[in-house]
């Protein structure tokens, strides 16, 4: 009998320690506030949805009850209707709530990254352009591959222009 008590409470000791990792893991910052996103989110939707199908869309003339009350059909071949309104007041709200989160979300989230995010400086050329054919080349090529022209070193020419400004 003290066999399988010692059983039991290895167990139950192995349960708890499990339940108390999985409320470290839901107490953390991250999920909490994942679920408060979540559920405002939720709210937010029923607030554009009531803003577009209530005060919008009445707006929009269309078949004299509104955008939300337009409809095509009945379709010959099935009989039902399409509810082309409904579709309507979808994409505003979609439309809508997907501004909102770029103002909000996107944007914010960019400016912390631009900011935090070290700028690099801009890479020195590793190629240029044949004078006589336009063809891409490395730097330090003399001669170009394409067109066999004879090229004057990269830092040659580079130093000619500013000579002839003088």
């Amino acid at each position: 009998m003290e066999r399988f008590r010692d059983f039991g409470e290895r167990g139950l000791h192995s349960g708890l320690s499990t339940l108390n990792g999985f409320q470290k893991f839901i107490l953390r910052g991250n999920v909490i506030d994942l679920a408060v996103g979540i559920m405002i989110g939720a709210a937010f939707n029923g607030v554009v949805t009531s803003l577009v199908g209530d005060v919008i869309t009445p707006l929009i003339p269309a078949a004299g009850k509104g955008l939300s009350a337009l409809v095509i059909g009945p379709i010959p071949w099935t009989g039902g209707t399409l509810r082309v309104g409904s579709f309507i007041n979808a994409v505003i709200t979609f439309l809508i709530l997907a501004f909102v989160v770029y103002l909000f979300v996107v944007r914010p989230v960019n400016a912390l990254v631009d900011r935090f995010k070290p700028h690099q400086e801009p890479q020195a050329p590793t190629t240029r352009d044949c004078p006589f054919c336009l063809s891409t080349i490395p730097l330090k090529a003399t001669r170009c591959p394409y067109c066999t022209s004879q090229l004057l070193p990269a830092d040659t020419q580079a130093a000619q222009p500013r000579a002839q400004s003088a």
